[in-house]
């Protein structure tokens, strides 16, 4: 079994910032590629931002430029810089991970950690 535990979230103003940390831990032989998404009540969970084992990195069109996601050096563990806040930024982000164990891939999810951006 795998977990993942995000951290970091809470409240800050528009323009502020927030960094979350998420990190993996369990059954784990390699993790291909980390991530972060975000949902609001009524929307589905968007990607905010992705990156690679070999840190190529991807984001969300509404965060580019903003939002900067990398990996610790032992590759269990993911950040997502959060700069430039906005309203629209509200929401529970969730951790992902694509996990190898064996010869098997699972996709993992956190549970989830509150980013309010509010004046």
């Amino acid at each position: 079994q795998v977990q993942l535990v995000e951290s970091g979230g809470g409240l800050a103003q528009p323009g502020g910032s927030l960094r979350l940390s998420c990190v993996a831990s369990g059954d784990i032989d390699n993790i291909n590629a980390m991530g972060w998404y975000r949902q609001v009540p009524g929307n589905r969970r968007e990607l905010v931002a992705a990156i690679t084992f070999l840190n190529n990195t991807h984001y969300g069109t509404p965060v580019s430029g903003r939002f900067i996601i990398s990996r610790g050096d032992a590759k269990s563990t993911v950040f997502l810089q959060m700069n430039k806040l906005e309203f629209g930024d509200t929401g529970v982000y969730y951790c992902n991970a694509d996990v190898q164990t064996g010869m098997v891939l699972t996709d993992y999810w956190g549970q989830g950690t509150q980013v309010t951006v509010s004046t």
